[in-house]
């Protein structure tokens, strides 16, 4: 475990702020790059520079706050190799792991140990092109999947996806969100109540405590 090493951009004790977890006690493991660049991230400061550790290190420091959920995100965790055996070094310390994932990488083998968050992302993030369809047939009822919403048409275009491909039946939950300043949060949720959707609208608690600032 000593000679894996990966770059982090941040490791930091918070409260979950999305899916199925927020609200709990959580600590982030923040790695750094991401080969996409959606149109509202708001993580750009982990693309680069970031501080080698060490596996050993890195669990180390997660220990440390003595919490049970850990999750691991970016960036895209999985662009670097060593994030596989990261999550698995997690998983074997006994933290109940989440993976925060663009879905635009394989997910096959990530350890089944950990509940894969994926975002599909929509037209409007200027990444849809990137989506790896294949990796929806490897979720499963550990797993979540993610629509970051943008505009009406973002939402027919995850409507339609959640039809295509049968999601609320394939993963734990169907998540969507309202991108951040660009859609507001209420449009979406009647939206949502109007077509009976079985999916969870949620908003960023992380937000609406602590604003927009890195490490919350």
């Amino acid at each position: 475990m000593d000679s894996k090493q990966l770059r982090i951009t941040e490791i930091f004790h918070s409260l979950q702020g999305e899916a199925i977890s927020a609200g709990l006690r959580t600590v982030f493991v923040r790695l750094t790059g991401c080969p996409l660049r959606c149109n509202y991230c708001d993580s750009e400061y982990a693309f680069f520079g970031g501080e080698k550790m060490s596996l050993k290190a890195i669990v180390e420091k997660v220990t440390s706050y003595d919490a049970e959920h850990v999750c691991v995100t970016g960036g895209e965790p999985l662009s670097q190799p060593n994030c596989l055996p990261l999550l698995s070094a997690l998983c074997d310390e006994g933290f109940a792991v989440s993976l925060e994932t663009s879905g635009a990488m394989p997910i096959d083998s990530v350890d089944s140990r950990v509940s894969r968050v994926m975002d599909l992302k929509t037209p409007d993030s200027g990444e849809a092109h990137r989506n790896r369809y294949e990796n929806i047939e490897l979720l499963n009822q550990h797993d979540q999947l993610k629509f970051v919403i943008c505009s009406r048409a973002d939402y027919e275009w995850a409507r339609f996806k959640l039809e295509e491909y049968n999601l609320t039946q394939r993963v734990a939950e169907v998540l969507f969100s309202a991108s951040h300043e660009e859609l507001p949060h209420r449009d979406l949720a009647d939206w949502i109540v109007a077509d009976r959707l079985p999916v969870r609208f949620q908003m960023q608690l992380h937000k609406i405590l602590w604003g927009d600032q890195p490490g919350f």
